[in-house]
């Protein structure tokens, strides 16, 4: 029976086929509508969620109402979807088929809880720069939520005009004074003209999101008037993840999600020429302003932090553990294997002194080796490269086993570090992120410093593992290639794991009389309350060594108009008073307050420096306002003004400075990138 084997063979290749099938994913596309107009809902959140309502993957409809999730492994989930100024929409048991699109279209009702009409009376036209005009509403001068309203996605918040010149804003909240003055929007107190920015920027068309990608939502921050907040505080944040993470989108041919940007990470990004500190200090500090590249009536201030530049062979010894994520969604080649070739370019690095221990999980956890010195280099490097991808992710027990291996080999003068590599895809054990954020607080506490190293694409979990390394005391880098993997863990490795200023806060108090109106670029997700700034129980942002740290805020200064306006004094503000003159504190435009922590301290040091108006003559500062084009211009930012990738480029191009590893000629292709993308 010669044709026996020939058909086994052929029905044995079927179900291989048949079972690959079943295990391939589907997608979900659809169309999001208003239920009574038929009109599209573009910015909508489309949310996949499995039996227990733990969200899997999800993304946001485009302009015409559209949206596409995929990958979408096989299986029956709840499918919700949101948009301010409408009900909640939940549909259940919706089926995803292996290798199969499934359609889905949503109409909406409007909410008459949420979505009501608040009338916005302008006494003047809407752009007028012949004088300052005041918002008042119905309520007498209280707010609409204006966030919504840029030049995208305006018109989905519902913004109309009447024939009187009146502006009626759908969905809007009450909730303080907003002011508009010459077309840009101001929370607070401020009564003085201000410059209007220009919205006729180089727009860039929305792009959904990374299918199955998670980001967190970030709010940008809003100009905010002097008499009404006189003090701005935040944490640093030296990370630099989101600028490779969208270098990683560009390079594959996709504008980013806006929520991927995050300003102050593309800023710290690159190295600028600040001075070494002075012997005995922790970081030298320094403060300049130009001209807005983007809004030339306005100014910008810079603020830069330095600190030491130790010689790797005079930084403490590393007790290191790796935690490594070998799960099946880690098996492509740009997750573990880069991962391996990464971990073998730092431990390369090493001293013979430090020590290593490598922790995986999976489905299940273990210590594949156990802390040994970095002299056996041999050693760490089989283990490195015996490791393999497969099972489910219990990203919980993998945290726990590994700080308790760090804790084991704890020595106070050394730098104790847990080193996590992943995609962030927790799924099993503790998983969801405020539990990890719980964990990860509650070990920090050892003296354990937590670093995150994200790899991959098309399931990234940015939110979380971004969330992780900020509580953990720790920095996050993700790594897209080699060459990232060289600058994180070579190039700057006394920076991302020698810390030498831990909990580090800003707190700037504008001086009135000079500054009208400031808005802080970027560190969303690093304001603190004014109170928390003396409170040091508050976590903040840590800083290495020979790391430098950059702030920059846009400026619109009292030269602009005058103003009778007073304010009341206010305890322990430096500029706070109902008889300040014109030539009071000189040139001083802010005073800024510094907090920061020894590695292993728990008592803070104050450092005081006054911000004088000192016009910057120093090409980093240039290059850095092109980077802040950029980014703004990839967030799709409402306060882009005047700006334009062509602006950058240019920028970018007359003060590339000194340029060693060629980061900055490689932005300068990254902005001719992402306008062949538009």
């Amino acid at each position: 029976m010669k044709w026996f084997t020939p058909l086994f063979t052929l029905v044995l290749l079927f179900s291989t086929f048949q079972s690959e099938a079943q295990q391939r994913p589907g997608s979900l596309r659809g169309i999001v509508t208003d239920s009574s107009t038929g009109e599209s809902i573009p910015f909508a959140n489309v949310i996949v969620l499995d039996d227990s309502l733990s969200q899997v993957t999800g993304g946001s409809t485009d302009l015409d109402g559209r949206f596409n999730i995929n990958p979408i492994n096989p299986g029956t989930y709840n499918v919700e979807v949101t948009f301010v100024g409408y009900s909640k929409m939940r549909i259940k048991e919706v089926m995803i088929t292996p290798n199969t699109i499934t359609t889905l279209n949503v109409k909406m009702q409007a909410s008459n809880e949420v979505l009501q009409e608040v009338e916005v009376i302008h006494s003047a036209p809407l752009i007028d720069k012949s004088k300052s005009s005041k918002v008042t509403t119905s309520e007498d001068i209280q707010i609409m939520a204006v966030r919504d309203i840029s030049s995208v996605a305006g018109q989905a918040a519902g913004v109309t005009s009447n024939t009187d010149g009146e502006t009626k804003i759908r969905g809007a909240r009450s909730e303080g004074t907003v002011y508009f003055i010459d077309g840009v929007k101001v929370r607070g107190s401020v009564q003085i003209p201000q410059a209007a920015l220009n919205n006729d920027y180089r727009e860039v068309s929305p792009q959904e999101r990374f299918a199955g990608e998670n980001y967190n939502a970030v709010t940008e921050n809003e100009f905010l008037g002097t008499y009404f907040k006189p003090l701005s505080t935040f944490g640093a944040d030296v990370d630099a993840a989101s600028y490779a993470n969208v270098r990683r989108m560009l390079k594959s041919g996709s504008l980013p999600h806006p929520d991927a940007v995050r300003l102050e990470e593309f800023i710290n990004y690159f190295n600028y020429d600040y001075p070494e500190p002075e012997k005995d200090e922790v970081f030298s500090v320094s403060t300049d302003l130009r001209t807005c590249d983007w809004n030339k009536q306005h100014r910008l201030l810079r603020i830069g932090l330095k600190t030491e530049s130790i010689k790797s062979e005079d930084l403490p010894p590393s007790n290191l553990v790796f935690l490594i994520d070998v799960s099946g969604s880690m098996s492509s080649s740009n997750k573990l294997p880069l991962l391996q070739n990464a971990m073998k370019i730092m431990v390369r690095n090493l001293r013979p002194e430090d020590r290593v221990a490598i922790v995986v999980y999976a489905s299940s956890t273990g210590l594949v080796l156990e802390s040994t010195l970095a002299s056996d280099q041999n050693k760490i490097i089989n283990t490195i490269n015996n490791l393999s991808a497969g099972g489910s992710t219990a990203g919980g027990a993998g945290i726990k086993l590994a700080y308790k291996v760090a804790r084991e080999n704890f020595d106070e003068d050394f730098n104790n570090r847990v080193i996590l590599a992943t995609d962030g895809d927790f799924n099993v054990g503790v998983s969801s992120q405020e539990g990890l954020i719980e964990l990860i607080e509650e070990e920090r506490e050892s003296g354990v410093f937590l670093s995150v190293l994200g790899f991959g694409t098309g399931n990234y979990q940015d939110a979380k593992v971004e969330q992780l390394a900020d509580h953990g005391n720790g920095n996050y880098s993700y790594i897209d290639g080699l060459l990232e993997a060289r600058k994180v863990l070579a190039e700057e490795m006394g920076a991302t794991l020698h810390v030498v200023a831990k909990d580090t806060k800003f707190q700037v108090e504008f001086n009135p009389n000079k500054v009208a109106a400031y808005r802080l670029l970027g560190y969303e997700n690093r304001l603190l309350a004014d109170e928390d700034f003396d409170d040091d129980t508050k976590d903040a942002g840590d800083i290495g060594a020979g790391h430098s740290v950059t702030a920059v805020y846009e400026l619109i200064l009292r030269e602009q108009a005058d103003s009778d306006t007073l304010w009341s004094k206010e305890q322990d503000l430096r500029y706070q008073s109902n008889e300040l003159k014109d030539d009071a504190f000189g040139d001083e435009i802010a005073l800024l307050k510094l907090r920061y922590k020894k590695p292993q301290g728990l008592k803070s040091t104050l450092r005081v420096e006054t911000i004088k108006d000192i016009e910057s003559t120093n090409p980093d500062f240039a290059f850095l306002s092109a980077v802040l084009q950029y980014g703004l211009l990839l967030r799709r930012s409402e306060y882009a003004g005047s700006s334009s990738l062509e602006s950058a480029i240019g920028l970018a191009e007359r003060h590339l400075g000194s340029d060693p590893h060629g980061y900055r000629r490689e932005f300068v292709q990254l902005c001719k990138l992402a306008m062949d993308l538009h």
